[in-house]
């Protein structure tokens, strides 16, 4: 059997002599060349008359547009913003290159700037992509509260549909290290629904008088008033401390149904993307450690809220076996209590002020100085 250039070779032979041969010759010439080839007929004849065609090169793919110093200014920035999906990323992106700028923390090129600024949410994943990481999960430490249960109403996930400010789910997050035997000190979160708003307590151990003092501290940082608290069924909640201190105050207190985390999805995604991405899992004990923490949550209450955009779900809807939610543009909870009417405008104003003496960069850099502390600290 011939090979495939021992064909060529032959092919490039008798190819001259076909095409100034007559018609009858020329049969005969293609009878030889089929036996001797083993190629179909009509093939055979297409080479004899047109010769062999060279392979063409394969095209190439669109010419790169983002890479070099656009990337590493969106990797510099991505990592600004504490590592944001590029849902939230994209909308924010004018902005923050603007609040950079104003700090003199970043010098663009018209042209990089411009790249920048056009990139699709798409785009801004394929160019993070090798910088992504994952993180280990934590234990749940969750203890149910068997007092007061009837009177404190359930809330589920689809029951709170308030646009107003005040309306908080809250939480603790345990830092044990996977044993939660012995005191160890817990962060309690709170969310705003409407907002987004974050605040970060720590405490030393999760007694009720404990969890009610830092309520009472949350609620003086809040830029709105506090009018509704939302808790999952532990007993550092379920309690008659923080029962009569809602009374009191007039505060809607309700929980949320025994084993369903999605009825506190808002919280339970801020314990991970707010306390467990930045702290993680290690175990804290001491007053040191308490003090550090509390550090740590007060630069970055600033950061979460200021700058770090969230987004919002406007609607769902059932498509087919799937549900299709769909969400706002992302914005940060500063802006979102900028947009909100019920807020006074001096506390907008106040706000407004803030923002202006607030440095991005500068909040990151405090912030990972005193983590670094916290971990020389347990080491």
């Amino acid at each position: 059997m011939m090979s495939q250039r021992s064909k060529r070779e032959l092919l490039e032979r008798i190819r001259p002599r076909y095409l100034k041969a007559a018609k009858k010759e020329k049969q005969t010439i293609l009878n030889e060349f089929v036996a001797t080839t083993g190629y179909h007929r009509k093939y055979a004849n297409r080479l004899l008359k047109q010769g062999a065609s060279r392979k063409r090169a394969k095209p190439k793919g669109r010419k790169k547009i983002y890479q070099g110093e656009v990337v590493v200014v969106l990797t510099r920035i991505w990592e600004i913003c504490g590592r944001i999906c590029s849902k939230r990323l994209h909308p924010f992106l004018p902005e923050m290159v603007k609040v950079l700028e104003w700090h003199d923390e970043l010098h663009l090129s018209e042209e990089t700037r411009d790249l920048l600024l056009q990139m699709s949410r798409s785009t801004i994943d394929r160019c993070l992509q090798p910088a992504r990481f994952e993180q280990r999960k934590g234990l749940s430490t969750t203890k149910p509260g068997s007092l007061l249960k009837k009177a404190i109403p359930v809330r589920t996930f689809a029951d709170w549909d308030d646009a107003r400010p005040g309306f908080l789910e809250i939480d603790l997050v345990a830092h044990c290290d996977g044993s939660v035997a012995g005191q160890y000190l817990n962060t309690l979160t709170a969310v705003d629904i409407a907002t987004g708003w974050v605040e970060c307590v720590p405490i030393l151990h999760r007694s009720q008088i404990m969890v009610s003092a830092a309520i009472c501290k949350l609620r003086e940082r809040l830029p709105f008033d506090l009018l509704g608290l939302d808790s999952d069924n532990g007993g550092e909640f379920i309690n008659e401390t923080l029962y009569r201190y809602c009374l009191d105050e007039e505060i809607t207190f309700t929980r949320s149904r025994p084993y369903k985390k999605n009825d506190q999805a808002h919280v339970e995604q801020k314990n991970w993307s707010i306390v467990r991405s930045l702290i993680g899992y290690d175990r804290f004990e001491t007053q040191e450690e308490l003090d550090l923490l509390d550090a740590i949550y007060q630069q970055l209450r600033f950061y979460s809220n200021f700058f770090q955009p969230v987004l919002k779900l406007t609607s769902k809807e059932r498509v087919g076996d799937k549900i299709v939610r769909h969400h706002d543009l992302a914005a940060t909870p500063y802006h979102r209590v900028l947009q909100s009417e019920q807020v006074p405008m001096q506390v907008k104003a106040n706000l407004i002020n803030l923002y202006l003496q607030l440095n991005p960069v500068s909040l990151r850099k405090d912030i990972d100085a005193l983590v670094g502390k916290l971990w020389k600290v347990i080491r």
